[in-house]
């Protein structure tokens, strides 16, 4: 159980690493086409993903829960998910349980409703923390609102990227682990 919980833990720590990364580079390169101030770009640049990065991990948590809600259908569901999660069920049943998920159990987008639910929700808390942040470090707001409308575009559409490499690594992931039972 405890193996379970570290490994669940390593793979949402990569995901998030990725996201920061991604991120860091993103808002510099916007911040220094806005501004044209290298000290500016970078600050905006560092201080901004660090806020952007703990808003989009609260805000995948937030999905994952919704997701997974939205995929449970009743009570037996939920046995077979806890009972998978303490090895008591049979790779026969195991498999069934996946198979219901088309091989995934890990709550993921399905539809392209959901993908543009969750893209939208999340371009909405980009902008808010975007402008907040781009505001306490230029004190302006027409460059906070320029940072915060144009980062937000652009790092959402890499938002989007990441989280379909994401889904497919995830994917993959969960596709080996049924092969292996």
């Amino acid at each position: 159980m405890v193996g379970v919980i570290l490994n669940t833990a390593r793979k949402l720590a990569l995901k998030i690493a990725s996201y920061g990364v991604m991120h860091l580079v993103v808002a510099i390169l916007v911040a220094f086409a806005i501004t044209r101030d290298w000290r500016l770009a970078l600050a905006v640049g560092v201080v901004e993903p660090i806020f952007q990065t703990i808003a989009y991990s609260i805000h995948d948590r937030v999905w994952h829960r919704v997701e997974r809600r939205r995929l449970a259908s009743g009570i037996e569901e939920a046995t077979e998910a806890f009972a998978a999660r303490l090895d008591v069920m049979s790779p026969a049943e195991q498999q069934r349980s996946h198979d219901a998920h088309r091989g995934h159990s890990h709550a993921l987008p399905r539809s392209l409703k959901q993908v543009a639910l969750k893209t939208v929700t999340y371009g909405v808390m980009h902008f808010a923390v975007a402008v907040t942040v781009a505001y306490a470090l230029t004190r302006d707001i027409t460059t906070a609102l320029a940072i915060g409308m144009i980062e937000p575009l652009v790092q959402t559409v890499f938002f989007t990227l990441h989280d379909r490499i994401w889904t497919r690594i995830e994917a993959r992931r969960a596709r080996e682990q049924a092969a292996a039972a």
